[in-house]
This record gives structure tokens, sequence and C-alpha cells, in this order.
């Protein structure tokens, strides 16, 4: 068996084991009447990102492989979904907050670390086979998104979508991934004599980079930009899944597989990844970033005007566009922050921007989102009444992206120069 195909497994199981739940545990969560506290449960996941890969990327530099560490992570982490379905399973419709919060929690805060893992376990297993990363990994990764929707497709067409199983089918693929992680090849551990501290490895050195303006800048609009990252996955189910309460809509395909429809987002964003580098080199960083901004305005609006029925259409442009809201925001922004940031810094700064996005810019995202949610959806009980809540809530979120993307074109000032691009290839 080749180390390609090899990675390409554990790739496709990495993701797989996110997919199975995390577009969908908004309509269960719905179900079991906890639809307020849906904001709650994805914010979890960008506040445990703030601290947790920087502390088990130093365990796995300094004492445990990253490939056992890799393996040992996801069996925690399945293990607790295990327990939160178990629970879901004997509490029925008497789920209480807490304890399925909690059991959440901590499969999140073990299985968010393994996103930076594997990339590290592939990393070294490449490089010590003599492969180019830059040319080696982009494919490899590919398959990642590739798991990741066929665990939607999975739960949603075996009919999971509103019910605790999907926690099921989450945490057995996460122990297939700790079985399987324990086979691949041996990631040495650090044995230098100079030891990468906390401070260095949650990226604070790299604040630093807040004195120079155009950065100061750039990371601020990333948090903005971030706000909008997990709206979608946490809300975009269940408002699908809605018009089910609708006779007009009841036996629509999307009202009653609306993974299946989500899932064009993510073959969207595997198109999408191969657009960066011409778009980059022709236009810069600044347009590319207002594009992913403009996309996220469509991809909020679209939602807020569109329908399972007569405006499908609406919907699946909202999936299409979601490729450049998400890729040339998270991607382009990463590449960005690689060319301008000096040698020594440069995983601090990375660091930073991911602290910014996926931290701290995702966790405020899903609460306001589920506040505004809440307010004009959740607190309605008639089904027309939530539709146009709906309606409104999207507009919302169009108009917030609107907006930081009107203040970026007129502050954030850079000069593209298309020869400084060259270097930047998949």
């Amino acid at each position: 068996m080749g180390i390609k195909f090899r990675l390409i497994v554990m790739n496709f199981l990495q993701f797989a084991v996110w997919g199975a739940y995390l577009t969908s545990m908004g309509n269960y969560l719905g179900s079991i009447g906890l639809g307020a506290e849906i904001g709650l449960f994805y914010a979890m996941q960008g506040i445990v990102s703030i601290f947790m890969p920087a502390i088990l990327g130093i365990v796995a530099d300094r004492w445990i492989p990253a490939q056992k560490l890799l393996g040992v992570s996801h069996l925690i982490a399945a293990l607790s979904m295990f327990a939160a379905s178990y629970y879901g399973y004997i509490a029925g419709d008497h789920v209480e907050f807490g304890i399925l919060f909690s059991l959440y929690s901590v499969s999140v805060a073990f299985f968010m670390p393994t996103i930076a893992l594997s990339n590290s376990v592939a990393y070294n297993v490449l490089v010590a086979n003599g492969f180019d990363t830059i040319k080696a990994f982009p494919p490899i990764r590919t398959f990642g998104t590739v798991g990741f929707i066929f665990a939607m497709l999975f739960v949603d067409f075996a009919g999971y979508q509103g019910s605790y199983i999907q926690f099921v089918v989450s945490g057995i693929l996460g122990v297939i991934l700790f079985a399987y992680a324990f086979t691949l090849p041996n990631c040495p551990v650090n044995t230098s004599k100079e030891k990468k501290s906390l401070y260095d490895a949650l990226g604070l050195k790299a604040f630093a980079l807040f004195k120079e303006k155009r950065m100061a800048i750039f990371f601020i609009f990333s948090m903005l930009l971030g706000v909008s990252l997990q709206i979608t996955n946490g809300y975009a189910n269940p408002f699908i899944s809605s018009f089910k309460e609708i006779p007009g809509y009841a036996s629509s395909f999307g009202a009653n597989h609306a993974n299946a429809l989500i899932s064009l987002s993510q073959v969207s964003e595997t198109l999408c990844i191969l657009l960066i580098p011409f778009f980059l080199k022709r236009f810069g960083i600044k347009t590319v970033m207002l594009m992913s901004m403009f996309a996220w305005v469509l991809r909020f609006g679209l939602f807020g005007a569109g329908n399972p029925g007569g405006g499908v259409w609406m919907f699946i442009l909202s999936m299409i566009v979601y490729g450049i809201a998400f890729d040339f925001f998270n991607v382009s922004g990463s590449l960005f922050v690689d060319k301008e940031t000096p040698k020594d810094i440069r995983s601090s700064a990375q660091g930073v921007f991911m602290m910014m996005t996926n931290g701290f810019g995702a966790s405020i995202g899903t609460l306001s989102a589920q506040a505004i949610v809440n307010h004009f959806v959740f607190s309605k009980t008639e089904p027309i009444e939530q539709m146009q809540g709906w309606s409104t809530a999207w507009y919302i979120f169009a108009g917030y992206a609107l907006v930081v993307a009107i203040l970026f074109a007129f502050l954030f000032k850079y000069k593209h120069d298309r020869t400084s691009m060259n270097t930047i290839q998949h």
C-alpha cells in the first residue's frame, strides 16, 4: 500500500468524523427542544480551538509521537460522542442541556486539535519519504473533504439528521481512525534542548505584528469575517428542514434532505481551492478577500430569499458561492500571512490568524447568530412566522457581511504586485 494512499485514508476518516454531525447537529438539537442553544454548541468548537491545538501540539513535539497522539485524541473524542449519543437515547425528548453539552464539549476539545495533528503527520511522513509537501499534500487533503461529504450524505439518506445516531456514526469513525493511526509511520518527537514554550505555541509572540497598522487591520478584519464561518454550519440544516412544516414544501427533496443540498457547499469548496493561485496572482489579496466577503453576502442573502421549491435554485447558488466565501478567505488569508511575516514568527503568525478567525471570530459569530435566530425564529410558534423570522435573520447576516466588506475596501491598504505572487503555487 503506497504511503500517499495511507495518508488519503487518514484524511478521509479525519473529516468524515466531523462531517457526520457538523451540518446536521443543529437539526437534532432543534428536535429535542434545544434549538435556542445551537449557537453554544458551535461556539464551543471555536473556544477550544483557541488553546487546545497549541497544548496538544506541545505534547506531540516533546513527548508523544504525533500519529499516536492523533489516535488517542480521536479515541477520547469518540468515547465522548458515544456517551453523548447514549444519553440522547435514554433521555429521549427530555435531554438536559448541561449533560449533553458537557459530553459534547469534551469530544470537540479533543477533536479540534486533531485537524492540526493530522496535517503534522502528513507533512512528517511525506518529507520522510522524499515528497514535496507543496505538491503532494493538497490532493491528499482533498480526500478529507470527500470524507466529510460522504459522512454527510450517509447521515442524510440513513435518516439520522434529526437523531442522536449521528453521534454514533461519528464515534464509530473516530474509533476506526484511532486504530488506523497506530499503523502509520512514526513521527519523531523533538529531542533538541530548545523547547517551544506555550507562549510561542499559542502564537502570542506574533501579536507584535499588531504594531504594524496594515497587519493589525488585516487581523481585525480576519476576526470580523471569521464571525460568518460557522453560522451556516449551525443553522442551514434546521432552516432548510423547517420547510417540512409548510404544506407546499413538505414533500420537496431539499426540505427532506438538507444535508444532501448542503453537501454542494463542500464540493464547491474543494473546486475553489484550485482557483486560488490564479486569483491571488492576478488580483492580489485585497481583491480576493473582497470576493470572499461579497460571496458571504450572497451566501446569506440567497438563503433569505430562497426555498426548497421553486426557489431551490437560490439555495443551490448559495452552496456554489460558499467555496469562494470560505476558501478565498481562509486559504488566501493564510498564504498572505505566510508571505507578509518574518520567517522566525511565521508559524506563530499563522496561530494568530487561526485564533482570530476560527477561535474568537467563529465563537462570537455563532453566539451572536444564536441571539438573532432565537429572537426572530425560535420565539415564534407558527411555522409561517418562523419562516419569516428565518428570512430576517439571513438578511441581517448578509447585511453584516456587506458592512464588513465596505469597511475593508476603504480601510485595508494594499498595492498588488503580480510578480510577488509567483512563488505561491499549489
